[in-house]
């Protein structure tokens, strides 16, 4: 299948190679949907960066209906070996499953958000940025509400991925932490420090929208 993705104009159809957030955006069956941010702002960072597969741990045929379900007039390939394991060890498969366990509802569509978030955190950027949001307030406000109870458990809003691998961490029952308390850790700032600075792929986006 081509890489190409078709974008329905008002008039023609346009085809670009790696369509934009605000072209992605363009074609949104439900623009306001926090889940359509975050699978058009991940795609849209992962066509951007040239990353393949686009959405890790979804088949084709199930992306395939991803886009159909969400986007209009929308043609694009996940890319090979999305429903495989990446060739090198990382924690994708954990988080994913943590991510899984703790949706709100047990919906395919929450399936490939877990996918979707649990692809973006294995990149080496803030979490939002990776899945190319404006802000972290945006990211807080998707997990909270697609992820409840897992988010709830963010008490001290530490920064998302620390937070992620603290939870694998004691899931697994291993000790990460050096204090018992975070106030007293000298790593305060690295796990709750301020994450301010914008996306340069999401800033241009969110200009127009």
């Amino acid at each position: 299948m081509s890489s190409l993705a078709s974008i329905q104009g008002s008039k023609q159809t346009v085809r670009m190679r790696s369509p934009s957030y605000v072209e992605l955006m363009r074609c949104s069956r439900f623009p306001n949907d926090l889940r359509t941010a975050a699978f058009t702002g991940a795609i849209a960072q992962a066509l951007a960066t040239q990353r393949r597969p686009l959405i890790r741990g979804i088949p084709e045929d199930s992306f395939q209906r991803l886009l159909r379900s969400c986007f209009i007039d929308v043609a694009l390939c996940n890319g090979e070996a999305a429903d495989c394991e990446a060739p090198d060890v990382d924690e994708f498969g954990d988080l994913l499953s943590l991510l899984l366990a703790n949706r709100a509802q047990a919906s395919q569509i929450n399936g490939w958000l877990a996918c979707c978030v649990a692809s973006a955190a294995m990149h080496d950027g803030h979490l939002w940025q990776d899945m190319g949001l404006p802000d972290r307030a945006q990211l807080s406000r998707l997990l909270y509400e697609y992820f409840p109870a897992l988010a709830a458990k963010n008490v001290g809003d530490m920064k998302w991925k620390k937070f992620f691998y603290r939870q694998l961490c004691q899931r697994a029952g291993l000790t990460i932490c050096k204090s018992p308390n975070c106030a007293d850790c000298s790593d305060y700032q690295a796990c709750f420090g301020p994450e301010t600075r914008r996306s340069p792929g999401a800033s241009l986006a969110y200009a127009y929208g």
